[in-house]
């Protein structure tokens, strides 16, 4: 697979429980596809064009597989899919109802930086940085690639 055609998540970059979803994500991963980039970076900015969405968009997730992208509740529980069993499971919420669904994501979207730990954003690991779509390469990195 290319990296284009590879599931692409877009987060906000200035979120620590952003941060700490996407590490969570690398995490618990089960084949290491998924790439990543800030909502606010040159790859995030072109993807929101791309599928018509606003350059200030910050309002959720946005996850971009096959050619659609999904935003809020179906974007974070498509996510799922990507993930080892038991978190798998999370993709059956999509059969709530989206309203009821929604209204629980972005209540918590609203509130996401009063989280405890909300502030921290801890560098990720070395060993994720290529799953970055606009990772900075640490020099020696940078002659590798």
């Amino acid at each position: 697979m290319t990296p284009a055609s590879l599931p692409l998540i877009l987060y906000d970059g200035g979120c620590g429980f952003c941060h700490r979803s996407v590490r969570f994500v690398l995490r618990h991963e089960r084949n290491a596809r998924v790439t990543f980039a800030s909502l606010a970076s040159p790859a995030g900015q072109a993807t929101l064009a791309r599928f018509g969405l606003p350059m200030d968009y910050d309002r959720s997730v946005v996850l971009v597989e096959e050619g659609r992208a999904y935003t809020g509740s179906t974007g974070a529980l498509r996510i799922t899919k990507y993930l080892r069993w038991p978190w798998r499971l999370g993709g059956a919420f999509l059969l709530v109802p989206r309203p009821l669904r929604d209204a629980a994501y972005y209540f918590v979207a609203r509130h996401r930086n009063r989280l405890p730990g909300a502030d921290a954003c801890a560098l990720p690991d070395p060993a994720w940085e290529r799953r970055f779509v606009d990772a900075p390469r640490s020099p020696a990195r940078a002659r590798e690639g």
